[in-house]
């Protein structure tokens, strides 16, 4: 009896595990990214590149500075570093050039060594000083123009332009002499601001070809057992436009290491159905054939098939609790232990509809009788369940409720004989409903916790189950 309902669950898990897919000519995954979640990206990479891009070292820089009645002076700065980058404020936006983001008002600070010399007429030796300073920079904007696109089955991602401008610049100088100050600061503010407006947007270009390369090596396919893989692969130009950013993946399920081919009926989405909700920062739909695949792969692999030789009334697995619906069964074999072999014949049907899912279930069940070390295979009956699934997302969970829509039994062969197959039906059918799919209720109850991704989580998401999709509207948050 546990194995029936684990398998049931097995295939519950195949229609709600992978609810990120629509139904496309050339692709069964859509996402659209909306406003809401492009910002929420943005700001994920600006934090990122807040810690990423520091500490920067800047190249040393030397100048020559006349001073009234010293002379010529010759000052250095070495060891630039900028230690801490802090943006305040930032806008994105998307369209037919690329994704924009600007940010403006951000500061910086800045540490560095600075040294001076020079000789005078005053004294017979040459002077020397020096120390370090600190610098902070205000007014900080950088604006980056990024080209997404598919190539090859893969994002690619490259910087269009990239500029930096420096506002003010505040220095403060330990150690020398203090008449020498200001003469450091008007030699070298222009130098620090011109060093800081090249350095930046060249370690921004360098984590772009960085992010790029990750992008590339990201796999094609995506295993998810160890007999199933998701082509994984982009097709088609991704859509940018002022309210969001759409992209498309293949989306079927295959064996692992074999190329996923269509063969179910395509059904062309104009747009993703509405979830009736306030606009989400992701929204993703589901369409039937890609649960048809993934079904698909685990019946080609025989992998739909089960022994039952444990269930909670152990009795049922003796000829001795058959002996008054199969008497036959009984004389034949006396107080002889049983298991059961179930295997699904044909493809599952699935069919997404109005608030539930459908599945048709054609399952063949094998009596065997074992007797010493011999397994006999003494009966066969054809089965057809039928069940429909409604689920929701609660706590953070994706629960639902299954029921029994219908139940047949036929004979398909004997070796003791023809059976009372209704009788036998209708035993079975009490069991489905009062034992089977009570727990498999009570299962489902419990939920199949969303899981969590590099510390970010689903947040008020919802599905809606309507014609041939399931439709998730979520927003992602941080894990504290």
């Amino acid at each position: 009896m546990e194995r029936i309902i684990s398998s049931y669950l097995l295939l519950l898990l195949l229609t709600f595990s992978y609810i990120q897919v629509e139904s496309r000519e050339n692709g069964y995954i859509t996402a659209e990214i909306s406003n809401r979640g492009l910002e929420f990206l943005k700001d994920l990479l600006i934090q990122e590149a807040e810690s990423s891009l520091v500490p920067l070292e800047l190249p040393r820089i030397e100048k020559a500075v006349k001073i009234p009645i010293i002379g010529n002076v010759q000052i250095a700065i070495s060891n630039i570093v900028i230690e801490r980058i802090d943006v305040t404020s930032s806008t994105l936006q998307t369209g037919d050039s690329g994704i924009v983001i600007d940010v403006a008002g951000a500061t910086a600070n800045l540490s560095m060594n600075w040294e001076y010399s020079y000789s005078t007429w005053l004294l017979p030796i040459s002077l020397s000083d020096n120390g370090n300073a600190t610098v902070q920079v205000e007014g900080l904007e950088v604006g980056l123009t990024l080209s997404l696109e598919t190539v090859g089955g893969s994002l690619r991602l490259s910087p269009l332009e990239c500029g930096c401008y420096v506002g003010d610049i505040s220095i403060r100088l330990n150690g020398g002499a203090s008449w020498l100050y200001q003469g450091f600061i008007d030699a070298f503010e222009g130098k620090i601001s011109s060093a800081v407006e090249d350095a930046i947007p060249e370690k921004i270009k360098e984590a772009i070809v960085n992010l790029d390369s990750l992008l590339q090596s990201l796999p094609k396919e995506l295993p998810v057992t160890n007999i199933a893989a998701m082509n994984v692969t982009f097709v088609d130009d991704l859509v940018l436009n002022k309210s969001s950013l759409r992209l498309k993946i293949d989306g079927l399920f295959s064996e692992t290491h074999k190329v996923a081919l269509p063969t179910y009926h395509h059904r062309l989405l104009s747009a993703l159905v509405s979830t009736d909700e306030a606009e989400k920062m992701v929204k993703i739909s589901v369409h039937e054939d890609v649960i048809k695949s993934a079904s698909a792969v685990y019946f080609e692999a025989n992998k739909m098939v089960w022994t039952v030789d444990k269930v909670p009334d152990q009795s049922l697995l003796n000829t001795a609790g058959w002996k008054f619906i199969i008497p036959q069964l009984y004389k034949k074999y006396p107080n002889h232990d049983m298991n059961l072999n179930l295997s699904v014949s044909s493809l599952p049907t699935i069919e997404v509809e109005e608030q539930q899912v459908r599945v048709v279930v054609p399952l063949d069940v094998v009596i065997n009788v074992l007797e010493a070390d011999e397994i006999i295979p003494v009966v066969c009956i054809s089965t057809v369940i039928s069940s429909s699934t409604s689920a929701e997302i609660s706590r953070n969970a994706v629960v639902g409720v299954a029921k029994l829509n219908s139940f047949t039994m036929s004979l398909k062969w004997s070796k003791i004989g023809s059976l009372h197959m209704h009788l036998i039906q209708t035993l079975v059918s009490t069991v489905m409903r009062t034992v089977v799919f009570p727990y498999l209720n009570l299962q489902l109850d419990q939920g199949y916790p969303i899981p969590v991704f590099h510390g970010y989580t689903l947040k008020d998401a919802g599905i809606l189950l309507t014609d041939n999709q399931i439709v998730v509207g979520t927003d992602v948050a941080h894990v504290c």
